[in-house]
């Protein structure tokens, strides 16, 4: 099922960061003997990417313009926004061109370009590959709907359940986080509560990128509603009405609008309303559907080739990727580290190989390629917000734009620094194999 379903995403994100007038897109799933396919980082949006990224480099090739140019000169505008694609895709806000801009200053692009004429004019084995690469992608793209509960517990803490599970991207950190702005609790008052069915009446769980986006707003709408609901009792505590009762989020206290005291803290609120048995409304369950939104970013790979063996190194890369307001950027960079990793895996290392009657010949992970730490660089990311107007946050997803970006840069500056030598193209992965037999083609 999913094989037949992710082309369709491949074909909604067609046109790219680009202004693109018409499109056309056929696909075709075909069932074999060989490997199955499944939904992976990305599903889908990679390949898209991939498909006109690797178009701009040929065609920047063809015209002798500089890659990072050609790609300035057809993105859509920050100023049209929101913009229907011509593949029906309807992106929520974006600065394409401001991406590319930061990604090039931060990698010193015009520096690496200086270096990289130096090296070809040297003529040594050792040659220089710079890529870029824009992107936009999908998450939450069909609009699913998230649960978040907020509870006030009787010594004034806070119990948040949600829906969205973590298995490592740090939800119990970000949500809280979330709570933690609205509610005027310290972080570690507030308990985030995932995964148990005895707990959480329902959820969606975590995939597409989705759990900020609708999992975080869903824990801020239910937080907003219990200070509404905690203003009302602070009124009848301190004998005034509940529209001049406010919360000063930076105390934790609620008081009359323009009078500081009396005032009242959550811990004394909740336990009045305990000894009185209305602690109950202190409570709020929301279910939140919210729409797609569209992460984008510029990514800048630097790889080294020794032409003579096909050795490749990734010895850079900076990678910008905007996923609207960021509620913790440490979780969100980590995202990007694990994404880019990800990417540059495709890129480099990753392969299924069979033989000429279909047996697969990569049985164990003894001969399927992937990195380690000791060959990747160290990620350079850079943080942009562009604020999706989508949801309450602001926010949208970045679980897998990072794998979105790096691909099609890391192939881009392979194929860039064996461009002097007539190769035009080389099949991912672009490993010491691909690139020898490329350059062996090529000199015949």
């Amino acid at each position: 099922m999913l094989g037949a379903f992710l082309p369709n995403l491949t074909a909604l994100m067609a046109s790219g960061v680009y202004a693109i007038p018409r499109i056309e897109f056929d696909g075709r799933s075909v069932v074999t003997n060989t490997t199955p396919t499944t939904a992976f980082r990305g599903a889908g949006r990679p390949e898209a990417t991939q498909a006109i990224e690797r178009a701009m480099d040929a065609f920047a090739a063809e015209i002798g313009m500089d890659p990072a140019e050609v790609r300035r000169k057809n993105m859509i505008p920050a100023d049209s926004f929101p913009h229907q694609t011509a593949s029906g895709a309807t992106y929520d806000s974006g600065d394409y061109e401001g991406a590319l801009d930061l990604a090039l200053r931060a990698a010193g692009y015009e520096e690496l370009r200086r270096t990289q004429s130096a090296r070809r004019e040297n003529g040594g084995s050792r040659q220089l590959g710079i890529g870029v690469s824009t992107y936009v992608e999908i998450t939450n793209g069909i609009a699913e709907t998230e649960f978040g509960e907020v509870e006030i517990t009787a010594d004034g803490e806070a119990l948040l359940r949600t829906g969205s599970f973590s298995h490592g991207q740090g939800h119990e950190t970000t949500f809280a986080m979330i709570a933690c702005e609205r509610l005027g609790l310290p972080i570690e008052k507030i308990r985030v509560v995932k995964g148990d069915t005895d707990a959480v009446a329902k959820g969606t769980g975590t995939y597409g990128s989705k759990s900020t986006q609708i999992g975080g707003v869903a824990a801020r709408l239910a937080s907003d509603d219990v200070v509404d609901r905690a203003r009302r009792l602070a009124g009848d505590y301190l004998e005034a009405s509940v529209d001049d009762v406010v919360l000063d989020t930076g105390l934790g206290r609620f008081h009359v609008a323009g009078a500081p005291e009396p005032s009242i803290a959550w811990a004394e609120l909740a336990g009045r309303a305990d000894a009185e048995g209305t602690l109950e409304q202190l409570k709020s369950t929301q279910e939140y559907q919210g729409a797609p939104t569209f992460p984008f970013g510029a990514h800048v790979a630097v790889v080294e080739v020794d032409v003579e063996t096909g050795e490749v190194e990734l010895v850079r890369l900076v990678a910008v990727d905007d996923a609207g307001t960021l509620v913790n950027p440490l979780v969100a960079e980590g995202q990007v580290h694990g994404g880019v990793a990800t990417g540059a895996a495709q890129a480099l290392f990753e392969e299924f190989v069979y033989d000429s009657a279909g047996n697969p010949l990569t049985s164990t992970l003894t001969g399927y390629a992937f990195p380690s730490a000791s060959e990747l660089p160290s990620l350079e990311a850079v943080e942009m917000e562009t604020p999706t107007p989508a949801n309450a946050l602001g926010a949208k997803g970045i679980g897998e734009s990072g794998t979105i970006g790096a691909t099609p840069a890391v192939h881009g500056a392979v194929l860039d620094a064996l461009a002097p030598y007539g190769v035009r193209h080389v099949d991912l992965p672009a490993n010491g194999e691909n690139v020898w037999r490329a350059l062996t083609d090529a000199k015949r």
